[in-house]
């Protein structure tokens, strides 16, 4: 019996450059499966496919192992954050009131 197969995408922005890759996998995949299958492991190996965090059309995906892939399904590939958010709005709130304090 053949095995059914699905096309999904997966992308990953890396700093210098970003890929979206289309990919044939079978149809009861994983999403980690997907992904170490879709090859993008080899075009950048400082990820660690079996630990990234991953999401499907900016929904993270608690469990990849597990969750099944679906027809279209778009896996993104995220990398950690270079500064916390609300740790830069602070700091950019800080530094207008002190100009504003100066200013008066």
């Amino acid at each position: 019996m053949v095995e059914a197969v699905i096309e999904i995408e997966v992308v990953y922005a890396a700093v210098d450059r970003q890929v979206l890759r289309a990919v044939s996998v079978p149809e009861r995949a994983t999403v980690r499966e997907a992904l170490i299958k879709s090859g993008i492991g080899s075009e950048f190996p400082e990820l660690d496919l079996t630990e990234c965090p991953l999401g499907i059309f900016g929904k993270v995906i608690a469990d990849p192992q597990v969750r099944l892939i679906r027809a279209g399904d778009r896996i993104e590939i995220y990398r950690p954050l270079l500064a916390d958010p609300k740790e830069v709005r602070r700091l950019r709130a800080a530094k207008a009131a002190a100009a504003k304090a100066r200013g008066q």
